[in-house]
């Protein structure tokens, strides 16, 4: 990928991007509702609300999470975009909520479908719009590492399989007549949702209470040690010990002691060091290592037992 096409993909303009998505779906499923006064289709533009202020979060976050380390902010903003996901994650539930009871009361007192033709063709146009455009973000967001972006792609993924569901309600009603279908499959979404944004939720706590990083790039950070201590022809001249990662949004860390000869000289020791920082961080984009140096024979407390009572 160019420069230029990484920058065209950036999180900020994909997000700016969700935004003018996200009205235009509005405005589709709004108008879908309308011809056919259905409460599957009306719960389907309800997300796409929850999609707009979505993306508009998301974007002030990952604004946020770029600016730089500053002095009251050493370690940078990068935290910023789980606030963006755990936010998308409750307005989920509360559109969750909402569907439950519009469908509720439609489900007591079930109501005719009609223009179902144009109804379903508005629907599945913001459908496309949103899938294509979920496709991209989740790609990006892997390359970008950002949690927000992942975060508003997968919704907009549940908003299509979202879609899907209350257009086979829709067609299930129209062949059969069975007028109670259109509030079940409603409720039935809203349940989906729910989970969603459940998960996103309890993701965004878990990065706000400094999760470590994924298993894959622990054994990643566990290689490049491994190599470092097999260097020096003896794995009991170079060790390291109370490894410890964790991750903030694009950015993760690992802290660690590294043990070498007492007899070394500072600089020698210094030297090595920077050469294992080096090596970690260009093993791991994204990383930021921070190596402590302790001579072989000294052995220190990662942390206080008393702190864990």
């Amino acid at each position: 990928m160019t420069p230029a096409q990484a920058d065209l993909l950036s999180p900020r303009r994909l997000l700016m991007a969700s935004i003018v998505v996200a009205v235009i779906t509005i405005a589709l499923k709004t108008l879908a509702w309308v011809v056919t006064d259905s409460v599957g289709l009306l719960s389907d533009a309800m997300e796409s609300l929850v999609n707009l202020a979505s993306a508009v979060v998301g974007l002030v976050m990952v604004t946020v999470a770029a600016r730089p380390a500053d002095e009251d902010h050493p370690y940078g903003h990068h935290k910023a975009e789980y606030f963006s996901s755990g936010f998308e994650g409750i307005l989920i539930i509360a559109a969750g909520l909402g569907i439950i009871w519009a469908a509720s009361a439609r489900l007591l007192d079930p109501q005719p479908i009609e223009q179902v033709g144009w109804g379903l063709a508005l629907s599945v146009a913001s459908s496309v719009l949103n899938g294509g455009l979920a496709w991209v973000m989740l790609r990006a967001s892997k390359r970008h590492r950002s949690i927000a972006l992942e975060a508003d792609a997968k919704h907009l993924f549940s908003d299509v399989w979202t879609s899907g569901g209350v257009l086979v309600g829709v067609v299930l009603v129209t062949f059969t007549g069975w007028l109670w279908l259109d509030p079940a499959v409603a409720i039935l979404v809203a349940l989906n949702i729910l989970k969603e944004g459940g998960r996103l939720a309890w993701r965004s706590s878990q990065g706000l209470m400094d999760e470590a990083v994924e298993p894959a790039v622990q054994a990643i950070i566990q290689q490049t040690l491994d190599g470092f201590a097999r260097s020096q022809g003896d794995d009991r001249t170079i060790r390291f010990d109370h490894v410890s990662t964790r991750r903030a949004g694009q950015r993760r860390f690992v802290d660690l002691h590294m043990h070498v000869p007492a007899g070394w000289t500072l600089g020698r020791a210094a030297a090595l060091r920077g050469r294992v920082e080096h090596a970690l961080m260009d093993a791991v984009p994204g990383l930021r290592a921070s190596i402590q140096l302790l001579p072989a024979d000294v052995e220190t407390r990662f942390f206080d037992e008393d702190e864990l009572t």
